[in-house]
């Protein structure tokens, strides 16, 4: 059953193609949410990581779990246009095994503490009901005419 599909998730997060990587929401409420992303052998990543053993990179494992979160952030937000979640912390991520083309990638995130304008949440993601990733993510809350932060020199 689908909650959100990607329009609606387009209509919550900023990220587009090729950096939108949640395709729907099976599931939320107000301290959970598990969203899907199908794995495919197009994905532009996969060209380079690695041709001949195509493996979903880690950090986008945590990023695609970091977006799940970042749906549940946002959704009740009435202003959420004018905001973005910006990730700030990684912590206790594990790898478990490869995410190739193919998979379906089921992500799990919980909230653990949440603050107006940070939340860290804990999360697993899946495939096939086996571990492939763990993670906590920490997330803020910032408002879209804010610059960015300058690069570290």
């Amino acid at each position: 059953m689908t909650l959100l599909d990607i329009n609606d998730i387009r209509e919550i997060l900023p990220h587009r193609y090729p950096f939108l990587l949640v395709d729907r929401i099976v599931e939320m409420d107000a301290d959970r949410i598990v969203g899907i992303k199908n794995v495919t052998n197009n994905e532009p990543f996969f060209q380079g990581h690695f041709p001949d053993f195509p493996v979903m990179p880690g950090v986008l494992i945590v990023e695609a779990m970091a977006q799940t979160a970042g749906v549940l952030v946002l959704k009740s937000m009435e202003d959420r246009h004018n905001k973005l979640v910006l990730l700030v912390a990684i912590e206790n991520a594990r790898f478990r095994r490869p995410v190739v083309p193919g998979d379906t990638l089921r992500m799990e995130m919980k909230v653990i503490k949440r603050k107006a304008s940070v939340a860290k949440m804990a999360g697993v993601a899946t495939v096939d009901g086996v571990v492939v990733a763990e993670a906590e993510v920490m997330c803020k809350l910032a408002d879209k005419e804010e610059k960015p932060p300058a690069p570290a020199a």
